[in-house]
C-alpha cells in the first residue's frame, strides 16, 4: 500500500465527486504537489472516461501520458451503472490487478494519486464486495465527498458509521457548494453539523469545503 494514494467517494452518485476530486487535485498541485487523478471503475463510457476528461477540463490541463496509456482509466465498462451489474452486462470481470498495477504505476511517477470511486461507499463491485470492502483492503486514506442537499446529513452519518467499523481513516471531507442555491439555510446548517460531528468523532479529520468556481 502507497502512502501518497487518496480514496475519493462520496454520499451518492450525485455528490460530485468529480468536480471536488479536480478541485483538490488542483489545490495540491498548488502546494507543490504532483498530482494525477484516476477513475479506478468507469461505467457508461466505451474507450475512455468521462470522469477523467472532466478532471481535465477542472485542472487546466491536456491529456496526459497516463491517460493515453490507460493507467488512469483501466476499467471501463459500457453500461451507466453500478460497477457490478455493468461487469455483467459486458460479460467480462474487473480485472482488480490490472487497477491495481496502474493505481501503483501513477503512485511511483507521482506524489499524490486521487483515485475517484464509482457511487458511494456501499456500491457494489462484484455480487459480494463491497466499494468499502476495497478501501477497507488497500488500507487507502478516504477523502469523503458530501453536501448541502437536503438528506446529506444523513447519508454523511450513515457513511461515517460504516467508515468507523471498517477502521477506515478518514483524511478529508470535502463540502460541496455545488450547486449554487438561492435559499442556503439548509446547506449551511449541514456544514455546520458535520464539521461539529468531525471534530467530536474524527477530530484528525480535514474539513474543506469546495466552491463553486
Amino acid at each position: 500500500m502507497e502512502k501518497n494514494v487518496y480514496f475519493i467517494s462520496g454520499i451518492d452518485t450525485d455528490a460530485g465527486k468529480s468536480y471536488c476530486t479536480a478541485y483538490y487535485a488542483c489545490q495540491l498541485i498548488g502546494s507543490g504537489k504532483r498530482v494525477i487523478t484516476q477513475k479506478f471503475i468507469q461505467t457508461g463510457n466505451i474507450g475512455y472516461s468521462e470522469d477523467i476528461d472532466l478532471h481535465r477540463r477542472l485542472m487546466d490541463i491536456g491529456m496526459t501520458e497516463e491517460d493515453r496509456e490507460g493507467l488512469t482509466m483501466p476499467e471501463i465498462f459500457s453500461y451507466p451503472c453500478s460497477p457490478h451489474l455493468a461487469a455483467r452486462i459486458d460479460n467480462r470481470p474487473i480485472d482488480f490487478g490490472k487497477i491495481e498495477r496502474a493505481t501503483q504505476e501513477l503512485a511511483r511517477r507521482y506524489d499524490v494519486v486521487l483515485v475517484e470511486g464509482a457511487g458511494g461507499l456501499m456500491v457494489p463491485l462484484t455480487e459480494d464486495y463491497l466499494t468499502i470492502d476495497y478501501i477497507a483492503e488497500k488500507q487507502y486514506p478516504l477523502i469523503f465527498v458530501t453536501s448541502g442537499k437536503l438528506g446529506s446529513i444523513n447519508h454523511t452519518l450513515l457513511s461515517f458509521e460504516a467508515i468507523r467499523s471498517r477502521g477506515i481513516q478518514l483524511d478529508t471531507v470535502l463540502y460541496n457548494l455545488y450547486p449554487t442555491v438561492k435559499d442556503t439555510t439548509i446547506q449551511e446548517d449541514t456544514m455546520q453539523y458535520i464539521h461539529r460531528y468531525l471534530d467530536k468523532y474524527f477530530p484528525k479529520s480535514k474539513f474543506v469545503v469546495v466552491p463553486v468556481v
